[in-house]
Order: structure tokens, then C-alpha cells, then sequence
């Protein structure tokens, strides 16, 4: 499965050092580059108001304060690596006013939560970063907090399907902190690995950055299908 893609560049305290650093410029990339990928992942997440929902790696809060808007009488929790991201997110979603939220600063592979706690799951731009040995362990702490029948949606940079796409697999190659240290992967094959049902998978090109959005859907356990 990992055979395509490149070798992660950037260790844990790289990874966190650099958001740190880029926090306070990082929305215009998200926007000029992510914007379509991010809004192709909340309509695939088909948010029901209600509904308890988990955004890990929310970075600035671009997509989070959408979650927000789409569920005001649900509950949606959000972490992130990065005090700087935290600290800028926070800011965004105040001016939202409001308040069905919590924030925290943890790392994804081990989720303060317990088993079975989110219809929603959702993670934007992080598998890129990450070495592949790290994508499966990460992914299983994903289904365990997902409640069955439970939904989880990524968007993660990806491999270009036409020439300028390449460039940036090209800029990673030779210079990985130009890309905040992304390259493109394929995260899907591990989530049907892991036996998550109805994968859907779109590719999405913005300014010729490509991104594969995906979502899948946590298994109901058999004795939920036998009643």
C-alpha cells in the first residue's frame, strides 16, 4: 500500500515547530489550495444537526467553525498539535459566537475520548505530513471513538492525476518545508483494511494542488444488525 508514496520528511517536534511558525499565514494556502477539498468534505460528511462530531488537526478553525454552523444543537470537539493553530482557531470560532464546543491540545494517536463517542469524525491535511508506518495505528484510534454506523471524512493532499499536479510532489522533493511538509498519498486502502464500508473517494484539484477527499462509514457491530 505504501509503496507509492514518499518518505515522510519532517519528525513530531518538526511537525509542531513548523505550524507553530506558519499559524499566522497558514489560512491563505488553506484557502487558495484547500478551500474546494474542504468543501467537497462537509457536504460527504452530510452533517445532521444533533449530531456529535470530532475534528482532529483543526489547524485555524477554517473548517471547524462550519462544523459549528451546521450543528448548532449538537457538539463538536476539536485538537491539534499546535498551540499557535489552537490559539488562532480559538480567535475564529469566538467571532462565531459560539459556544457548542471544546478545544484541545493532544496528539491524534491517543484521543482523550472514549469508545463509541462521535457520529463524526473529520481530518484535513495530516496523513500528508505523517510516515505510513504511523497511518494505521492512527486510523484504529480513529474507529474506536467513531460510534458504529459512524461516519469518518479526510481530505489529505494526494498523487496528481495530470502533469501539474506533479509540481508539487517535484517542490517536496526538493525542498519538503515550501509544502509545510506535505506529499501526496492514498489513504484509502487503509481504511478498507480496516473494514470501514461505502468508501467514497474524490479527487479535487485546486491551483493544480491535488487532494483527495474520503469518507467511509464505521461497520454496525453484528448484534446491532441483528435487531
Amino acid at each position: 500500500m505504501n509503496e507509492e508514496i514518499l518518505e515522510a520528511r519532517l519528525g513530531h517536534d518538526e511537525i509542531v515547530r513548523k505550524y507553530n511558525r506558519i499559524a499566522s499565514i497558514y489560512d491563505l494556502f488553506g484557502i487558495l489550495m484547500e478551500s474546494k477539498a474542504r468543501q467537497q468534505s462537509l457536504d460527504l460528511a452530510a452533517i445532521q444537526d444533533g449530531e456529535k462530531i470530532l475534528e482532529v488537526a483543526l489547524g485555524t478553525g477554517l473548517n471547524f467553525v462550519e462544523l459549528l454552523k451546521k450543528n448548532p444543537c449538537g457538539w463538536v470537539e476539536g485538537i491539534d498539535v499546535s498551540m499557535k493553530m489552537l490559539e488562532k482557531a480559538r480567535k475564529r470560532i469566538l467571532k462565531s459566537g459560539r459556544q457548542n464546543y471544546a478545544l484541545y491540545l493532544c496528539d491524534c494517536r491517543h484521543l482523550p475520548f472514549e469508545d463509541g463517542t462521535f457520529d463524526v469524525l473529520m481530518n484535513q491535511y495530516m496523513f500528508d505530513i505523517l510516515p505510513v508506518d504511523d497511518f494505521m495505528p492512527i486510523l484504529l484510534e480513529y474507529k474506536r471513538v467513531l460510534k458504529d454506523g459512524g461516519r469518518i471524512v479526510l481530505v489529505n493532499m494526494t498523487k496528481g492525476e495530470k502533469w501539474v499536479n506533479q509540481i508539487y510532489e517535484e517542490i517536496y522533493k526538493l525542498k519538503p518545508p515550501l509544502l509545510a511538509g506535505c506529499r501526496g498519498v492514498m489513504v484509502k486502502p487503509f481504511l478498507e483494511e480496516l473494514g470501514f464500508k461505502g468508501i467514497h473517494r474524490k479527487f479535487v484539484s485546486q491551483l493544480g494542488f491535488p487532494s483527495e477527499v474520503l469518507r467511509g462509514i464505521k461497520e454496525m457491530n453484528e448484534a446491532e444488525n441483528i435487531l
